[in-house]
């Protein structure tokens, strides 16, 4: 599938940023949920319509991404204090731990600078200057093994990530956003919606700025927007991370008993299914309630597993499943950090971001 999606909850925050209006004359389709196949079953999943804490119409959209791009440039070169130059980025400009600019060719072909007193990296999952801010490197346990490949003439082929945790920088100066700063697997397709969360939060935080020359006060502010973007950040990280584990096919028993639990959660309909849609749209982005869900799912695997009757065999799959589970929750905890379970921080950015009053 060559295109994107954008969840109920993008739609809701590119509402607040008001750019709605570029979703139009793009050819964009409207999605209200999911269809569900396994093994010659078929269900649906919707997104809920009476979800009175969602202010916005319950539907997703999708798209193809270049024209949706082209009306956000449009869009932003129309407004009087915007100027709109293209060109290839080559490098970073940086004095003492200070980003100062970029140096870039332009339409001419001619290499030339651009300074200012903050720069914003937002070059995609194929980012050529995300190393050039942040520390993600190869793992320290895998290091000796690759170079040894390498000492031994191994042609090994490199692939984009789908997978980077947000780190936050240590210099000044710089804002990365979007998949050079955060990705995670492509499974729901919420990538967007993460990045429009992100802007939103940013555009409030440095709004009350006089300007960003005070590059202790731009940092300060970057490291406030690192804690209030992780209800919605959070959540979608873990469930597209989990998913992606949870629903490739296998021959173990205790994988597979997984993957059918979450077709048949998903597929019930009532509370499990409008809850978990909710979740998946992001228009609920509470990580508690997710994580309540992956735990559901959990335990409605284990019991289908031990039907008709808990053979040992089957006992042992189960206790396999559960700790499949468990070590995959506690990993993303780990990762994204246990403040990600706050119910204060999720029930503040619901306030601040996804109220009704903000429209």
């Amino acid at each position: 599938m060559m295109g994107e999606l954008m969840q109920p909850g993008g739609r809701l925050l590119l509402s607040k940023l008001g750019l709605q209006d570029c979703l139009e004359g793009i050819d964009a389709q409207v999605s209200t949920g999911l269809a569900i196949y396994k093994d010659g079953n078929e269900a649906v999943a919707s997104y809920p319509v009476e979800d009175k804490n969602f202010p916005y119409e319950p539907s997703a959209r999708t798209f193809h991404n270049g024209r949706f791009v082209q009306r956000l440039r449009q869009k932003a070169s129309s407004l009087p204090n915007v100027r709109l130059e293209e060109g290839t980025v080559k490098s970073l400009i940086e004095e003492k731990g200070v980003i100062k600019g970029v140096t870039y060719k332009n339409s001419a072909g001619e290499e030339t600078t651009a300074l200012a007193p903050l720069t914003v990296v937002c070059d995609g999952c194929y980012s050529n200057l995300r190393r050039s801010v942040n520390h993600n490197i190869v793992p320290p346990k895998l290091r000796k093994i690759f170079l040894k490949g390498i000492d031994e003439g191994e042609n090994i082929k490199a692939m984009p990530t789908k997978r980077v945790e947000a780190t936050l920088s240590e210099k000044k100066g710089v804002i990365v956003l979007g998949d050079a700063f955060n990705m995670r697997h492509p499974a729901i397709a919420s990538g967007m919606m993460v990045l429009l969360s992100d802007i939103l939060i940013l555009r409030d935080l440095l709004q009350p700025l006089r300007n960003f020359g005070d590059a202790n006060k731009v940092s300060e502010v970057i490291k406030s927007f690192y804690v209030i973007r992780k209800p919605m950040s959070a959540m979608v990280n873990t469930l597209g991370n989990a998913f992606s584990q949870a629903l490739i096919a296998s021959s173990d028993e205790a994988k597979e008993a997984m993957r059918q639990g979450c077709y048949d959660y998903l597929s019930s309909g009532g509370f499990r299914t409008s809850s978990m849609m909710a979740l998946l749209g992001g228009m609920n982005p509470r990580p508690i309630s997710l994580i309540y869900h992956l735990c559901a799912i959990t335990l409605s695997s284990i019991g289908q597993l031990l039907s008709p009757f808990p053979s040992p065999l089957r006992a042992w799959h189960s206790l396999r499943l559960f700790g499949l589970s468990m070590q995959m929750l506690v990993l993303h905890l780990k990762v994204e950090g246990i403040q990600m379970l706050s119910s204060a921080n999720a029930a503040a950015y619901r306030k601040n971001y996804m109220a009704a009053t903000a429209l």
